[in-house]
């Protein structure tokens, strides 16, 4: 059985895609070895019966007890794991207590990295940015190049995968290139699980770094001084840049640390090497990006909905009102957010971070209005709003509620020839006094409280077309005024 860094190493050459036969040369161990552990890193070597212990299920709770508090005493620690049932005696707790008290302490040598070589990262959280009454929480990125103490910082309102991505590119960018590794905690973004010495890698983290050839480290748990670097610099951020800050936005913010990072930070005579960061960075020593640079945008397939707009974080943006009822991408950073349907750009929006807002163009809306336009100068839609102004009210109502106008009016026109005009009417109203809008409300109202007119059928024509037509009601106002005209005379 060999060591579980040796089974980690070959899992992480397998995900850089090498081969069983790379991994086995690159690792010095055969070939079916590599086989053997990819298909199951955890092979457990048959041993006979361990004797057991009544401490055994407590030793990690004892241990974590005595690194947090190096001279608690063994009855103090009875009644903790008593607590949690623990029935033994406390001479063997005396004794493994003895044990872990007398490990040799661990002493630390300063590492310093070559330049070019190692990238640390890690999050901060910076409190809450508030967009008029909606609050949303502030992280910093902190990026920092090892050897010379270049840092980068990125503020976002999120966490996720994609913004830890897309702010890796801009840190990339800002250093001119691309580190050999990258030194990451415990975040879920980067690591999914780790079982002592073995660490199992976020795939898409993997994913994103096998693109520019980064190898991943992590650092062991409550291990701070393995990236003291970058935990030094989210400190210094805290006390050097943070106070007394006002920010109208999260654009505000990063251009304010951008401003910091290039007069201040990377400007001042560091600690530790006695160097500005600026002048110790060397910038030939990171590995070229690879262009084109891939799409690290947080990316999303949404719907459009009857009221032409998507979904997204908290708000609703508009898209070009042919596209409803079909499926578009959206891509967005931190500034921007634009919506792409069949690889074609059809809009872009500003980022708003104020949630539940509607954020239109306005082409879209005049779109809108032309659709809407065309739809009322249709014929069968002019004999429905020449019933009357009832009718008229009821067909704005169906285009403000996003329904099928001329299906729902073709509809309204039968039950019209069923029901005659006046019981229509009377739906009609009582529709709009209760605000139900669409052609089920009119036809179950008319179900329940009128009765179908017996009508004459018309001579069947051949052309259907013709069976279709229909006349507008006529205005019998008008005929009033012709008459009392003639009287007059």
């Amino acid at each position: 059985m060999i060591d579980k860094r040796i089974v980690f190493e070959i899992h992480r050459l397998r995900d850089m895609q090498f081969s069983i036969r790379k991994i086995a040369q690159t690792l010095n161990i055969d070939r079916g070895t590599v086989a053997k552990y990819i298909v199951d890193p955890v092979i457990v070597r048959k041993a006979g019966p361990a004797r057991s212990s009544k401490l055994d299920p407590y030793r990690d709770f004892i241990k974590e007890m005595v690194d947090q508090y190096p001279k608690i005493n063994a009855p103090v620690v009875l009644r903790q794991i008593q607590g949690k049932g623990f029935d033994g005696e406390i001479t063997i707790l005396r004794e493994y207590l003895r044990l872990l008290k007398d490990r040799p302490k661990e002493a630390f040598i300063r590492f310093e990295s070559q330049p070019g070589e190692q990238l640390q990262i890690d999050w901060g959280h910076f409190g809450s940015l508030t967009y008029e009454g909606s609050s949303r929480k502030l992280y910093a990125l902190a990026v920092i190049e090892s050897h010379s103490r270049m840092l980068y910082v990125a503020f976002t309102h999120s966490q996720k995968q994609e913004t830890l991505h897309f702010c890796l590119v801009e840190a990339f960018r800002y250093f001119g290139g691309t580190p050999r590794e990258i030194v990451v905690d415990n975040m879920l973004t980067a690591v999914t699980e780790r079982v002592g010495s073995m660490i199992r890698f976020n795939g898409s983290f993997l994913e994103f770094l096998r693109i520019f050839g980064i190898s991943p480290v992590a650092c062991n748990i409550r291990a701070p001084h393995e990236k003291g670097k970058i935990e030094n610099s989210i400190k210094y951020l805290r006390h050097n840049f943070w106070p007394l800050r006002t920010f109208t936005d999260l654009e505000d913010a990063n251009h304010q640390v951008l401003a910091w990072l290039d007069t201040t930070a990377n400007q001042r005579l560091h600690q530790t090497t006695g160097e500005r960061p600026a002048y110790r960075f060397v910038k030939d020593a990171l590995r070229p990006l690879p262009e084109p640079l891939p799409d690290f945008r947080e990316t999303e397939t949404l719907l459009v909905y009857k009221d032409f707009g998507v979904r997204f974080d908290a708000n609703i943006y508009t898209v070009p009102p042919r596209l409803v009822g079909k499926t578009v991408t959206v891509k967005a950073d931190g500034r921007t957010l634009s919506v792409y349907y069949k690889e074609k750009q059809v809009a872009t929006h500003q980022r708003a971070w104020k949630k539940k807002q509607r954020v239109e163009l306005p082409s879209h809306t005049e779109q809108v209005k032309k659709l809407k336009k065309k739809v009322f100068m249709d014929k069968q839609i002019m004999v429905f709003m020449s019933l009357g102004q009832e009718a008229v009210d009821y067909l704005e109502k169906l285009a403000d509620a996003s329904q099928p106008i001329k299906k729902t009016v073709d509809r309204l026109l039968i039950l019209n020839d069923d029901y005659g005009t006046a019981s229509l009417i009377y739906a009609l109203k009582k529709a709009l006094k209760h605000k139900l809008y669409g052609f089920g409300y009119i036809q179950n109202i008319l179900y329940q409280e009128m009765t179908p007119e017996i009508r004459h059928l018309p001579v069947s024509l051949k052309d259907d077309q013709l069976n279709k037509i229909r006349l507008s009601q006529p205005n019998l106002a008008e005929y009033d005024a012709i008459a009392l005209q003639k009287r007059k005379k």
